[in-house]
């Protein structure tokens, strides 16, 4: 993927690390949209970067998805590189009842998001021979047991992403995954002895983008590649050591 001179739109963009890259992807002389479900954290955004495009819409809704298809169309015909972000992380207690409803949110947000923004956006990625990002995470590798949906729904989109690569690469449409470790973010707190090496934005951005200037499509910074090694050759001991660090963050009587 070439760094510059591209249209890009970058889902769950208002905060954290959609926000982290589209700051860089300006810098780096790009056309940059961002969505996110929240006004006031969008307009937020445009007003510390004016140069910044936005769109509200929910990624977990595929009525709005669709409408974004459309607007994307109509406004930004040139885009060639989606940037599938936007995700949630909750920590659960599978061992009582939960709302049903509640229980399946970040599916629909981090899994079938992404799969719909795909399809919705297929026809123009394969006119302007794009790239898609998809956001998974280190946690595709080895479950984190405090979110055990969460990381359900990154080991579905590592498989995803291969598969809609292999289906994509006849249309010269480059699929690229972006698999980090815990970075200091809002998204979900993580404490100093659960065995997770948080890093910052800033360092995330940069090997993203020392990944992608190397060609790879797939980009595993820090203890991401880590947990990759250990899932394969020592499953039983990394599979302990993050059952440990995160069984109190597990809400009420985990037991």
């Amino acid at each position: 993927m070439k760094l510059s001179g591209n249209t890009i739109l970058i889902t769950g963009g208002s905060a954290g690390i959609g926000l982290a890259f589209a700051k860089k992807f300006l810098e780096l002389d790009n056309e940059v949209i961002i969505t996110g479900r929240d006004q006031a954290k969008l307009d937020a955004a445009v007003k510390e970067h004016p140069k910044l495009k936005t769109l509200r819409s929910d990624a977990g809704d595929p009525k709005a998805i669709a409408a974004l298809a459309r607007e994307i169309e109509q406004k930004y015909p040139k885009l060639n590189v989606l940037f599938n972000n936007a995700g949630i992380m909750v920590y659960r207690n599978l061992g009582v009842t939960d709302d049903l409803g509640a229980l399946t949110s970040e599916i629909e947000i981090n899994l079938s998001g992404p799969v719909r923004m795909v399809s919705a956006l297929v026809e123009q990625m394969k006119r302007t021979k794009g790239t898609i990002i998809n956001v998974s995470s280190g946690l595709a590798f080895v479950p984190f047991q405090a979110a055990p949906i969460y990381c359900a729904t990154k080991a579905a989109i590592h498989s995803y992403t291969i598969s809609l690569r292999q289906q994509l690469a006849d249309h010269g449409v480059e699929v690229i995954e972006l698999m980090p470790p815990a970075v200091k973010t809002d998204l979900a707190f993580i404490p100093e002895d659960s065995g997770a090496k948080v890093i910052t934005t800033d360092v995330l951005v940069a090997a993203t983008l020392k990944g992608l200037g190397k060609g790879k499509l797939e980009i595993r910074p820090g203890q991401a590649n880590q947990l990759r090694f250990m899932a394969r050759w020592a499953p039983g001991f990394i599979q302990g050591q993050l059952a440990k660090g995160s069984k109190s963050l597990i809400p009420g009587d985990a037991r």
